[in-house]
């Protein structure tokens, strides 16, 4: 029971920093993929800069790979509603989508970033909901964000009271 109040209520911590950040500039700081980056740093705290590294690591793939495929095959297009059945549209944004998960998924495997979230951020962006350069960016600095202040929350807790992370499952 601690374990599933105390995964909850940091992962709403981290959330909580970024949903400020997001408040205060009217920027998109807070996105869906962000959430299961959240909950994983949240529910397994173990692991260092590599972690880190290949949290940030894979949603930049995935940012980069869904601007790509959304700027080669759908730019214009935004999943904002559903499109009509055998539309262009609808077709252009399946064919992004397709592509950036394709994309995504080869670069974290052949660069070792494996975080599936990335899967999400990268489908954020081809589908055209987050789809212009500084939005990519914003979606890195969020991720940036999210993973610096987990290890700012576990450096103190280690210095302060010693390693209280629980075991790995």
């Amino acid at each position: 029971m601690r374990r599933r109040v105390g995964t909850s209520l940091y992962a709403g911590f981290l959330f909580v920093v970024l949903g400020a950040i997001a408040w205060a500039t009217g920027q998109p700081f807070v996105f869906p993929s962000l959430g299961p980056s959240a909950f994983l740093l949240a529910f397994d705290r173990r692991g260092g800069r590599e972690r880190a590294a290949r949290i940030v690591g894979a949603h930049l793939i995935g940012g980069v790979a869904g601007l790509l495929a959304w700027s080669v095959l759908a730019a214009g297009v935004s999943l904002t509603a559903t499109p009509p059945a055998f539309s262009p549209e609808g077709f252009r944004l399946a064919a992004s989508a397709t592509v950036s998960l394709v994309a995504t998924s080869w670069a974290m495997i052949a660069t070792d970033a494996v975080h599936a979230p990335a899967c999400a951020t990268t489908l954020i962006v081809s589908l055209g909901l987050l789809s212009t350069p500084t939005e990519v960016g914003i979606v890195v600095v969020s991720v940036v964000v999210l993973v610096g202040v987990h290890s700012i929350v576990i450096t103190g807790f280690d210095r302060l009271v010693g390693d209280t992370r629980p075991p790995r499952a």
